[in-house]
């Protein structure tokens, strides 16, 4: 997927080889009357030859029809340009920010980090709507889907350890309220990115990653380290359990100190994330019926009658 042009079905490309290969067997080794001369004795046809009785073959014919087959599998690869009103369909594309606020993150040291990633993803998300949910033992909507960022970033400033009166950490709540949040939106394409460090993900959360995924959208995760010595009996950091989780999602993961490969996945163009979903028309044009009327030029010289 290149910036406004893009190839909807790329797959095709493997039929291209496959015909130039045919292309090049078929003219060198085939006859010009075919297997006729295989399936008529010899003599016979030498005298239906000279009364004028058949007609050979051209060996160019069988260029043309690979050209034809080429054109074919070139459109069915799907060439497409960007519609120039994709724009209009970003009510279709939300972004949701899961943070964690349990005490291991918010008393780990490392919670500035973590407000500043969840507001880079704000910012990358563009002009789509964003939402805010943080969670600790229980999830809570912080912001209602919305396009003010500067909302978003206040919100952001304004959360502590006290925010979610409720212990504990289970992310799969908060990942369960994101899915809802995107479910009441109508949303077609879809970026959840879940913030946290690690605890409290289990095969619950799992579960949910695989719902979100399996509505077409992404989950990404960003990891918080510990940034000072941890309390004794505290939950410790569990990077792994993230990978695992961003795997089932479908998304990325990343530090929150190189949050890049997150923040270009979420801040890619609606038309790119409207195509991962599967609703590629909505956004791009496709050339693929204009090059199927192209193919029709070399086929009407397979039907040349000779005089």
């Amino acid at each position: 997927m290149l910036d406004a042009y893009a190839l909807l079905r790329p797959l095709w490309l493997l039929a291209i080889p496959v015909v130039a290969i045919l292309t090049l067997r078929a003219a060198w080794r085939s006859a010009p009357l075919g297997d006729w001369v295989r399936a008529v004795d010899p003599a016979l046809m030498a005298m239906l030859q000279r009364r004028g009785a058949v007609l050979g073959g051209r060996r160019q014919a069988n260029v043309v029809a690979a050209l034809v087959a080429g054109i074919i599998a070139l459109a069915l690869t799907g060439p497409a340009f960007e519609r120039p009103d994709t724009s209009t369909f970003r009510n279709l594309d939300a972004t949701v920010v899961v943070l964690d606020l349990s005490r291991s993150v918010t008393e780990g040291g490392r919670f500035k980090e973590a407000r500043q990633a969840a507001e880079a993803v704000a910012q990358a998300a563009g002009s789509r709507s964003v939402a805010l949910v943080v969670y600790a033992g229980d999830a809570y909507t912080a912001v209602s889907p919305t396009t003010d960022r500067e909302a978003i970033s206040t919100t952001l400033f304004a959360l502590d350890t006290d925010t979610v009166p409720d212990r504990g950490s289970h992310p799969e709540r908060g990942l369960t309220l994101a899915r809802k949040i995107l479910d009441e939106a109508n949303v077609v394409a879809a970026d959840v990115v879940l913030i946290t460090d690690g605890d409290g993900v289990g095969q619950a959360a799992e579960r949910e990653a695989a719902a979100i995924r399996d509505k077409g959208w992404h989950l990404h995760a960003l990891f918080v380290p510990a940034g000072k010595a941890l309390a004794p009996g505290a939950p410790r950091p569990d990077p792994a359990a993230l990978d695992r989780l961003a795997s089932d999602g479908g998304g990325r993961v990343a530090d929150v100190d190189s949050a890049g490969p997150v923040l270009d996945r979420v801040g890619a163009s609606t038309a790119q994330h409207l195509a991962a979903g599967g609703y590629s028309v909505l956004a791009f044009q496709d050339l693929g019926r204009w090059l199927l009327l192209l193919a029709l030029v070399p086929a009407l010289i397979l039907f040349r009658r000779s005089a």
